[in-house]
């Protein structure tokens, strides 16, 4: 059964993006963006390259502010879970509530250092944990997207990781903040297919992962791959021309025979395999 169709309208919203307008000079990107994810959702954000899905994915971070409209989204640090308008608070409640959410980025962003480094430093930083505690949670979440978790690979420099192992890694780093809500962008871009295929299956067992608040994880993905949809049958959003053209189960976008839908799908794995040589988003 499709995610979309499991997910109940009855689930908290996550976040609600309203109206949302976004231009840089004289090109507009995002025209009027509406679509609530609900608390338990998967969510994949498609559509051709520049129709607007990394500049909306970064309104949602908090990393760019809206011409018109705006983002709200769940604070978790509040026990009523009001929903925030990211325009309307500072950085510092921004990054209260990243505290609670994971960001896989397309070129994974690792920081130098080791494989320990770039799991422990947001565990500092935001939870304060020493040294030992630390290491408890690094094996842990290591194991989970099956990678060593002995000292020796604790201490390999990152730069010696395959593109792989670099993904992977990346992925532990979110899941040791044990997020609430889960954004990947274009998560198997530059990866071998089974490479790839590994990448699925992990995304689709740490969405299920059981959280120690007990409720359920949100997953949003932006991705041109094809593969990755048919394995995780997530609820489908494509964007075009800065608008949310399509909404539904995935079942429904690969059965959408629109000159808009169609065109795209046929394309999606020629646009997934040169994504990662710098074509736009």
């Amino acid at each position: 059964m499709d995610s979309a169709a499991k997910a109940s309208c009855d689930a908290p919203t996550e976040i609600r993006i309203v109206d949302l307008h976004k231009s840089f000079g004289d090109k507009h990107v995002l025209n009027g963006v509406d679509l609530g994810i609900h608390a338990g959702d998967t969510v994949a954000i498609v559509g051709g390259s520049g129709c607007g899905k990394t500049v909306l994915l970064d309104h949602v971070l908090g990393q760019l502010r809206p011409d018109r409209g705006y983002v709200e989204v769940v604070d978790h640090d509040d026990p009523r879970q009001p929903l925030r308008r990211l325009d309307e608070i500072g950085e510092l409640e921004i990054e209260h509530i990243h505290r609670h959410w994971g960001v896989v980025f397309q070129r994974n962003a690792l920081f130098s250092g080791s494989v320990y480094d770039n799991i422990a430093l947001w565990l500092k930083e935001s939870r304060q944990l020493d040294d030992a505690a630390i290491a408890v949670i690094a094996r842990r979440v290591l194991a989970m997207v099956g990678l060593r978790d002995d000292d020796a690979f604790l201490a390999t420099d990152q730069h010696e990781l395959s593109g792989g192992m670099a993904k992977r890694l990346a992925i532990a780093r979110a899941l040791a903040m044990a997020p609430m809500v889960l954004f990947y962008d274009e998560p198997t871009t530059g990866l071998d297919p089974t490479s790839a295929a590994h990448m699925h299956e992990l995304i689709h067992a740490t969405h299920n992962e059981l959280l120690p608040s007990g409720g359920e994880r949100t997953t949003i993905i932006v991705t041109h791959d094809k593969d990755l949809l048919t394995r995780l049958r997530p609820r489908t959003v494509m964007l075009h021309e800065g608008r949310v053209f399509f909404d539904g189960p995935f079942a429904e976008f690969a059965a959408n025979t629109s000159p808009i839908v169609r065109p795209y799908f046929e394309l999606m794995p020629v646009l997934n395999h040169g994504h990662g040589h710098g074509m736009p988003n």
